[in-house]
């Protein structure tokens, strides 16, 4: 739709990683108002986040291009390159939850309690993102011929498409909503992280039927099998957790 926002003096600004910047900003705010909210160390769990921001960018982009690696592999400087859309959210929460650990140990950080005050972040970034995904075409939504919107693939081929993007940043919201109301309530540290973990892995094994099938091949992909693992390991973890 519009892979470039803007040129000024000569400097090109992408879409998508000018939407991810943005939704990063957003996001890091969101959790520092939360962190205050739960009394946590503000400044060390905002230092934490801004550490963990780095693997999180590079966990999402090797997961995407793992996933897509018959396309890169013909082009490799497409691997890194700033105005090409990609990045798989799983590869990124994952590479972050394994570095956190000992990161928050060293800062002395709850776990649960960051993560729980992170999802909020999480949640505002990913918003932003999936804009940039829209204006970018990647992540396009499968084509309808009963409804949908007439928007371009990242090839710029337009048709009218489900509007995939924005289900996925609808979702978000939904989530987010959902998490500041139930935030309150819930019984341990972590509890939050995980209701909503299993929340969006459960919307995304719909919504991605609903993108564009890779080289026009429908069917299970990688992205179901993890949502189904992150429903099941979340779920698991909330039943052995919580009081009885």
């Amino acid at each position: 739709m519009r892979p470039v926002l803007f040129r000024w003096r000569g400097l090109t600004i992408h879409s998508y990683p000018a939407m991810l910047y943005v939704g990063l900003v957003t996001g890091v705010a969101a959790a520092n108002v939360a962190a205050h909210a739960a009394r946590l160390p503000a400044f060390r769990t905002y230092a934490a986040t801004i550490v963990l921001i780095v693997p999180g960018l590079i966990g999402a982009r090797l997961l995407h291009v793992a996933s897509h690696w018959q396309v890169y592999r013909r082009d490799l400087a497409r691997l890194w390159d700033r105005g090409d859309g990609g990045a798989a959210m799983y590869g990124g929460l994952a590479l972050a939850l394994v570095l956190s650990a000992p990161l928050l140990a060293l800062l002395d950080i709850p776990l649960g309690a960051f993560w729980d005050v992170t999802t909020f972040a999480i949640l505002v970034g990913m918003i932003f993102a999936r804009f940039g995904c829209l204006l970018n075409g990647c992540c396009a939504g499968r084509s309808s011929a009963t409804w949908g919107v007439y928007l371009p693939n990242h090839l710029g081929v337009w048709k009218r498409r489900v509007p995939a993007q924005c289900l996925e940043a609808g979702w978000a919201a939904v989530l987010l909503a959902s998490a500041l109301a139930i935030w309150p309530a819930v019984p341990f540290d972590g509890a939050l992280f995980l209701l909503v973990a299993a929340g969006y892995a459960a919307g995304r094994l719909a919504l991605e039927s609903a993108r564009e099938a890779e080289g026009g091949r429908a069917g299970f992909t990688l992205t179901h099998a993890i949502s189904c693992a992150m429903v099941l390991v979340s779920l698991v973890t909330l039943a052995a957790r919580w009081p009885r």
